[in-house]
């Protein structure tokens, strides 16, 4: 609207939480950018926005230390022929399905009757139970509303629900399931010492290991020793941390690493206890794929980092702050840690947008997930816009058709075969177009 010129623009993932049609207008939008005169960077997993860009860079080959590499630059025809690019794999053929599994049958129903809140024009919602259920629609259709205000909200009680209860007048089937757990991309603390680690809660078993070493009983260290969290064993000066943080009163706090203990977060004598020639401090900098090797022969252990390699974290190093993990990797970890809790079971899951900030390979990993926890007994739901996690879908309830007043109905709910064949669902027809249907 500004109407500038010579100006660059970058954007980091402008398409998320943006259903396929938004996707598209955002595509001539940035293209009028250009004609403009104006330069526009953006980076992005979208498949739609990748094949729309005049230059592509591609970041790898894998992620973490496995990542940092220009494994391809230049335009789309010649990034289709490349074979390191593990980008260029999945923008290939656009119609494979990622599907690995046959289609599942409900094995109960929740009823919503006359949902209203918001712009929701009073619908009847019916959603199956032991199936991936995928709410859809455009942005501004009623599917949080639907999902988190009407369903959840209702479920879980006005005390311990941090979404206000939409209007609605009743709710039938809720006695079917145990609980509800929502997993969605909040923060999952702002403290220093949380990590992947500690919150799928293998390093209590890790620390039992370094406190049966012979030095370990010889010094007479045991299993608190070994934590960050308390005093005995942990580095007093930055209290575990590693870290250590510099109020500057009018300025943002400076982090600085801590000079007693050089990071590390462990007092020296203890950093002298080895576990097979590795310290503490070492596996704690490993990522969650070399500690997986390192302690293989500890079942309990190695289960436990096989659900964050499932999700796709293998490249996270055990002890980095949960802090630094973006909204997805903190989604992932939340899901890791309720795979690697529940056995057998009647849960319904709520996944809001667990694509956002995915590459195309992590949506595969994801949906893998998913199938874990239904192969258990356990229900989902997910609200979604991407299409190749919708057309994975055992049921889906398309609302729309459109955003704000002129949404809030039920467009059509099935299957992916019945979803296009309705005109009047966005969904469908995109969906029909990328599977090559027209």
């Amino acid at each position: 609207g500004s109407a500038l010129t010579e100006t660059l623009y970058v954007l980091d993932e402008p398409s998320i939480g943006l259903h396929v049609r938004d996707t598209h207008r955002l595509i001539k939008a940035l293209q009028k950018l250009k004609e403009q005169g104006n330069t526009v960077v953006v980076v992005e997993h979208d498949p739609d926005m990748i094949r729309a860009a005049d230059q592509i860079i591609d970041l790898g080959p894998g992620a973490g230390k496995q990542g940092g590499q220009i494994v391809f630059q230049g335009e789309l025809g010649s990034l289709l022929k490349s074979s390191d690019s593990l980008t260029a794999q999945y923008l290939r053929d656009r119609k494979v399905s990622l599907r690995k599994w046959s289609a599942r049958k409900p094995k109960g129903w929740i009823t919503i009757h006359k949902a209203r809140e918001h712009n929701l024009k009073g619908i009847e919602v019916r959603i199956p139970l032991g199936v991936m259920v995928c709410i859809t629609g455009v942005s501004g259709a009623g599917k949080t509303t639907l999902v988190n205000n009407t369903l959840y909200a209702r479920a879980k009680g006005n005390r311990n629900s941090e979404f206000k209860k939409g209007a609605f007048d009743s709710i039938e089937g809720l006695e079917q399931i145990d609980d509800l757990i929502l997993v969605d991309q909040s923060p999952i603390g702002k403290s220093l010492r949380s990590n992947p680690a500690t919150y799928i809660k293998v390093f209590s078993e890790i620390r039992d290991l370094f406190a049966l070493t012979r030095e370990a009983k010889k010094n007479g260290f045991k299993p608190r020793h070994f934590s960050f969290n308390t005093v005995g064993g942990r580095c007093e000066t930055c209290q575990g941390a590693g870290l250590q943080v510099l109020e500057m009163q009018f300025l943002e706090d400076v982090i600085i690493t801590c000079e007693a203990c050089e990071g590390k977060r462990f007092r020296p004598e203890i950093l002298k206890i080895q576990y097979h020639d590795k310290n503490i401090s070492d596996l704690l900098n490993m990522t969650v794929d070399e500690a997986f090797s390192f302690l293989q022969g500890h079942e309990r252990i190695a289960s436990k980092l096989q659900v964050l390699k499932e999700v796709g974290l293998g490249y996270l190093t055990l002890g980095q702050s949960t802090s630094t993990l973006s909204g997805g990797e903190c989604q992932r970890l939340k899901l890791a840690h309720h795979i690697a809790q529940s056995r057998e079971g009647r849960n319904l899951f709520i996944f809001d947008e667990p694509t956002t900030g995915l590459h195309l390979a992590d949506v595969e990993l994801l949906l893998a997930t998913f199938h874990q926890l239904l192969i258990r007994g356990h229900s989902l739901i997910v609200i979604e816009h991407n299409l190749d996690l919708i057309r994975c879908a055992d049921y889906i309830i398309d609302l729309g058709p459109e955003g704000g007043e002129e949404g809030g109905r039920l467009v059509i709910e099935g299957d992916p075969e019945a979803i296009m064949t309705s005109k009047q669902s966005y969904t469908g027809q995109f969906l029909k177009k990328r599977l090559g249907k027209n």
